[in-house]
Order: C-alpha cells, then sequence, then structure tokens
C-alpha cells in the first residue's frame, strides 16, 4: 500500500508557518484569565506544531498535574482568525461530548483578544510526508464520526451552503476577470469551469456534522483513534463533501491522490458522480482563485499552500471531466 501511494503523490513541500507566541507572550489579563479559569498555576506552556493562525496555541500542564489547551489571539494580528475563534467557541460548546472532540472549558473575549480554553488531547498529528496506515485510519475515523452525527446533533451550525456561499464561487469570478497568471487548463475552459460551480448548492445537501476544514493539523492520533480538532468551520450537509475538501492537502502532502480517498468514504457510493464532480470543481475554483490574492501580511505562507492544493484539485478535475 505504501508504494501504491507514493507511485501517485508528488512529494511534499516543507511548509513555513507563523510564529505562535507561548502562554508568558500572552497579555497579563489573559494569562490572568486563563489561571482562574482552571484554579491552578501553570507548571509547563508548550506550542502545539501546525495550523496557518499567528495566535498562541497553547498545550498547558499545570500545577495540580491537570492539563488544558489554550487558544488565543488578537483582532489586531489577524482579524479573521479572532472571528474564526468566536465561531469555533458557539460550535464546540455546542458539540456532545459522544463525538471525541476537545471540550469547550471558557471563552474569554474583550472585544481585541479571543481566548478559548478546552481539555488538552494527547496525541500527535499525522506523520509527513502521510504514511498508509495513518491514512487509512484518518479516514476509517472520519466515517465512524460522520454515523455518529448523522443527523447533525447540533442546531447551532448553519449548512454547508450557507456557510460557504460567498466562498466557493472561485471560477466565476475568475471568468469574469481572468487574471494573467491563470494557468492554461483553467483559462481554456473557464466558461464551462463557471457553469460546473453553479451546480454546488444543489449537490450538498444532507444532514451529516461536516468538520469542513480537515488537514493533517487538524486531527490528532491517539492510540488507534483520530481526534479531530478545530471545529470553527462546522457545518450541516452531504457526508462525502468532507472527504473532497479534504483530499487535495492529503495528495500535495505525499499521500494517495484524491480519488483513493474518496473510494474510502461509504457515504460516496451512493452519491451522484455530477454531484461531486461539481463539489470538486468547487474546490478547485476556490483554491485557485485564493493562490492568485495578495498573501496576507501575518500568514506569508498561505497562498503558496493554497496554490498546491489547488493544483493537486485541477488535476482531480481535469480527471473526472476528461477536459484537455
Amino acid at each position: 500500500m505504501s508504494r501504491e501511494i507514493r507511485a501517485h503523490a508528488d512529494p511534499p513541500a516543507a511548509v513555513p508557518r507563523p510564529r505562535r507566541p507561548d502562554l508568558h507572550e500572552l497579555p497579563l489579563h489573559i494569562q490572568r484569565w486563563v489561571v482562574d479559569t482552571l484554579g491552578s498555576g501553570i507548571a509547563h506552556s508548550s506550542t502545539q506544531a501546525g495550523g496557518f493562525s499567528p495566535g498562541a496555541a497553547c498545550r498547558l500542564v499545570l500545577d495540580n498535574g491537570e492539563r488544558a489547551f489554550l487558544k488565543a489571539v488578537s483582532a489586531t494580528a489577524n482579524r479573521k482568525a479572532a472571528a474564526l475563534h468566536r465561531r469555533e467557541a458557539v460550535t464546540a460548546g455546542s458539540l456532545p461530548p459522544d463525538i471525541g472532540a476537545p471540550t469547550l472549558l471558557s471563552v474569554f473575549d474583550d472585544g481585541e483578544w479571543v481566548g478559548l480554553l478546552m481539555s488538552d488531547i494527547d496525541g500527535r498529528h499525522p506523520a509527513q510526508p502521510w504514511r498508509a496506515d495513518e491514512v487509512e485510519r484518518v479516514m476509517s475515523s472520519l466515517s465512524r464520526l460522520h454515523e455518529n452525527v448523522t443527523p447533525a446533533p447540533t442546531s447551532a451550525v448553519r449548512t454547508f451552503v450557507e456557510t460557504h456561499a460567498e466562498q466557493l464561487g472561485g471560477w466565476r469570478r475568475l471568468a469574469a476577470a481572468p487574471p494573467e497568471e491563470l494557468d492554461a487548463w483553467s483559462r481554456r475552459h473557464l466558461d464551462r469551469l463557471a457553469g460546473l460551480e453553479r451546480l454546488w448548492p444543489a449537490a450538498v445537501d444532507g444532514t451529516t456534522l461536516l468538520h469542513a476544514d480537515l488537514r493533517a493539523d487538524n486531527m490528532l492520533l491517539v492510540g488507534n483513534d483520530v481526534v479531530f480538532v478545530d471545529w470553527a468551520w462546522a457545518c450541516v450537509g452531504a457526508a462525502w463533501v468532507d472527504a473532497v475538501a479534504f483530499a487535495p492537502s492529503v495528495a500535495m502532502q505525499g499521500g494517495p491522490p484524491p480519488q483513493w480517498l474518496l473510494d474510502r468514504c461509504p457515504r460516496a457510493a451512493t452519491a451522484d458522480p455530477e454531484a461531486v464532480t461539481a463539489v470538486v470543481a468547487a474546490v478547485a475554483g476556490y483554491f485557485t482563485e485564493q493562490a492568485l490574492l495578495p498573501s496576507p501580511a501575518s500568514l506569508p505562507s498561505l497562498r503558496d499552500v493554497q496554490a498546491r492544493q489547488g493544483h493537486q484539485a485541477r488535476a482531480w478535475l481535469r480527471e473526472r471531466t476528461r477536459w484537455r
């Protein structure tokens, strides 16, 4: 299996991440909130690797031996990250305890700083490049998760269409004003891509609670299980949408091709192939458009990562449409 994966995958490139502040670098009022909320001093703080937010992501060991996880970001440093922290506070607070997601302990929000205290998960991110056994474990865990959250066990999240209506219109915007940097295949098929993209809202209807932001840095391997973290984009839709959105990042990071993942998503077996292709088109359009935008000052590596996911998504879309 490992040889099969490597035969289809591009070599993963190292991704520079923004430097995250540690606990002692946060404002004193944030540090006081952490100690007061947890009811104990902090014996040790370590920064969790991964992700693209410039905010703190601290694994805390308390003086009493207990553990917790802190996420905190300033709206001045990154307004979008602060908004996502607020969204995750609502979502995480509504998730049932039996799905294996981290437990939300407390929220801090003074309008400038947003902080979330959560249970700490004693696990590690999947290896990079992806290992065959870990890809299999993630897909099996994702299928079990979807079974446990269908129908969605919370009413605090919106539908996939409501959450992503503005984001997933990349091809239509590119068709209206094609940039010079656009790749030749996309430029050649822009009108067809824009038309295909218009079909995705009707394709994603479903009752499953979706994570909708799956990447290697948003999951932790814990023994034989996988815990999915960072639920800021959670929404409701067709279960197979999680696999479609996840697949380009796996291929980008040395894993199997996107269709390999989709073939291991049971809900995809009964999905309309044309509906799946429409969502692949929407995902490809999103990454293609985003990669051509100026880089955010606080996230200098983001556009490169989006460009590489766009490359994988377009290759998958080209296979599915057979457009040359």
